[in-house]
């Protein structure tokens, strides 16, 4: 008589809620489209109110994440209305780009409208653009002061050249999990 033994394995998914937040322009659709389609578009199209995108994570043998990527009109002001798009958020990307430095600037006030809304949600900070090495004027240790003041990790990110993209998702993912 032959004896069978069933093993079951429950797999848990988790459905987390991030936003990505910064001004106009630093890539925030650029690296969504990077991380979800695997893809980069030139020609920049600008967000009007939010985009809606959605990826399958495996955190580990036995967890799942549905990470639900709300990506964020920039130069959005999150007070009345506007702090719907970001109540409920697990996390967030503060994205600016290296480029131009005003919007690392801007970061902490994203950071703080998002810390009203979704009292402790994660940040992560993603400086975008890397691939533009003459036109960086944003120094390293700018970007680590405020990664320090807010506690966040830093990933400098190429949307173009799919630099450290999947790694600043992966990490967020990680710290909201």
């Amino acid at each position: 008589m032959a004896s069978y033994c069933i093993i079951m394995t429950m797999t848990r998914t988790v459905q987390k809620k991030i936003c990505l937040l910064g001004d106009f322009a630093v890539g925030k659709t650029s690296l969504v489209r990077r991380f979800v389609y695997q893809r980069f578009e030139e020609k920049y199209q600008s967000t009007i109110g939010v985009n809606i995108s959605r990826k399958a994570l495996q955190l580990n043998q036995h967890e799942h994440m549905q990470m639900v990527i709300w990506d964020l009109a920039g130069g959005e002001e999150f007070s009345g209305p506007q702090a719907n798009y970001i109540k409920g958020a697990s996390g967030a990307m503060l994205v600016c780009d290296l480029t131009r430095a005003i919007t690392l600037s801007t970061l902490r006030l994203y950071a703080a409208d998002l810390q009203a809304a979704s009292p402790g949600a994660a940040l992560v900070i993603v400086a975008n653009k890397s691939d533009l090495v003459a036109q960086r004027v944003l120094a390293e240790a700018q970007l680590a002061e405020l990664a320090a003041e807010l506690q966040a990790p830093l990933f400098m990110t190429s949307a173009k050249n799919d630099e450290n993209v999947e790694a600043a998702f992966a990490t967020l993912a990680s710290i909201i999990a």
